[in-house]
């Protein structure tokens, strides 16, 4: 709120970080000593090292209401998993079999028969001939199995708590799963609003053109990359708060690379999602995954290092404007005309 207060005052706010502070203070005393004074070396280093340091430049309000959107529904999803583990602890206890009922527990048919069949002596009592009548009474949602089969799982799964103690956990049982219905939802509210803003924003032609990206995964990539493109002078700049880029440490004639921490979690998570799932319908981007998992990365690194091959073809696009354009993507046109030991660097082309 302070920095909000400070930009729309008209404010240039610069961010120094804390690691850049802490080593700020040999420079005005060898002790190495922290009082509330310190602003005075703030002021100094801006006033000395001016051209290191880079301003603060907010994102339009369409990128950040965006941003807020995207965010709000990812603390939804966390949460929705977390009342369904928290549901299906309470099953495995009080009715086991409608754990495994259906194909997943927080889906709109296994929510329903929970509402309406909340205990094990609910259940008891259907045959296969009430359950195909029950199934009619639901709104069309998936394919669920036939009846016979669903009063299958019922009989062969273990017994739960029955008279007052099925009651009283039952009462439970439909909380949590009101719970979870609620959330979910939520949730489609959320994508409606999200689809919409997307839609206006006029950057969206770019997100929306990477494989796979689909509605959430560019709007997720649109609000946490933003729209300021003077933010990012190159891609290995973006790299670098994705942390899909890692540290290289020098001291002579050694050399090494680190796992980088100072970065922006919700961007890392927004390319590797992409990444990981450009996989599935990108030639070039598997390739880069496996050639990764060859030499011995295990899967979130190859998925980093997809990610990091995946940022420069994003920030050309999105400095320029335009749709990516598979045609254009040159390692990719190698990809599908070169074998695959010359795509993998195994031979000379």
């Amino acid at each position: 709120m302070l920095v909000e207060a400070l930009l729309a005052a008209g404010l240039m706010v610069v961010v120094i970080t804390s690691r850049q502070v802490k080593n700020l203070r040999s420079r005005y005393g060898a002790a190495g000593g922290k009082d509330g004074r310190f602003a005075c070396v703030l002021a100094g280093t801006l006033r000395t090292d001016r051209a290191r340091l880079r301003p603060l430049i907010p994102d339009a309000p369409a990128a950040a209401a965006l941003r807020a959107a995207v965010r709000a529904r990812k603390d939804l999803v966390a949460r929705r998993v977390a009342v369904c583990n928290q549901l299906r602890a309470r099953l495995a206890v009080a009715f086991p079999a409608a754990v495994g009922l259906f194909s997943d527990l927080d889906s709109p048919l296994s929510l329903a028969f929970l509402a309406r069949f909340g205990s094990q002596d609910a259940a008891a009592r259907l045959d296969e001939n009430a359950i195909a009548s029950w199934l009619k009474t639901v709104p069309a949602r998936g394919n669920p199995a036939p009846p016979g089969v669903l009063y299958a799982r019922l009989r062969s799964a273990p017994a739960g708590a029955a008279g007052g103690d099925g009651a009283a956990q039952a009462g439970v049982t439909t909380a949590l799963a009101a719970a979870v219905a609620g959330l979910a939802a939520q949730i489609k509210t959320l994508e409606t609003q999200i689809s919409g803003q997307l839609a206006a924003h006029p950057g969206a032609h770019i997100f929306t053109s990477l494989p796979r990206a689909g509605t959430l995964r560019a709007a997720r990539l649109l609000a946490e990359t933003g729209d300021c493109r003077s933010r990012f002078p190159g891609p290995w700049s973006l790299a670098a708060l994705a942390g899909v880029a890692p540290v290289t440490r020098r001291s002579g004639s050694h050399i090494s690379h680190t796992f980088r921490w100072a970065l922006s979690h919700q961007l890392r998570d927004a390319v590797c999602d992409f990444a990981a799932g450009s996989r599935h319908v990108s030639p070039w981007a598997a390739a880069i995954c496996a050639d990764a998992r060859d030499r011995g990365k295990d899967h979130p690194h190859a998925v980093r290092i997809l990610a990091r091959a995946w940022i420069y073809v994003l920030w050309g696009c999105w400095q320029d404007g335009t749709a990516c354009d598979p045609a254009k993507h040159g390692a990719l046109q190698m990809q599908r005309t070169c074998p695959a030991d010359l795509r993998l660097g195994h031979g000379k082309p």
